[in-house]
């Protein structure tokens, strides 16, 4: 992986994080600065999971930003969910 392809990951995954906050209800860990580093190692989980496990090769910035929205999204559920957080729908 080049710096290049990291560096846009991270921008991807502070995108990512920052709409999971406003899809997962609740309060994550560390507040939204917690969330947006949930969705930078979010977007890093989705890009392996969507090219690796399900073999998709998103390409385009919209792609990317859906694989990491996903990915941070799972991470924030399981987060929550090993927490113990209760959240009130």
């Amino acid at each position: 992986m080049t710096l290049t392809a990291i560096l846009i990951w991270i921008i991807v995954g502070l995108i990512a994080g920052a709409l999971a906050k406003s899809v997962v209800p609740g309060e994550g860990p560390g507040g939204i600065l917690g969330d947006i580093i949930i969705g930078v190692i979010g977007a890093f989980i989705g890009g392996w999971l969507f090219s690796n496990v399900f073999h998709i090769h998103w390409t385009g910035f919209i792609g990317w930003i859906i694989e990491a929205l996903i990915g941070a999204i799972v991470l924030l559920l399981i987060i929550r969910l090993i927490s113990g957080r209760r959240t009130v729908a």
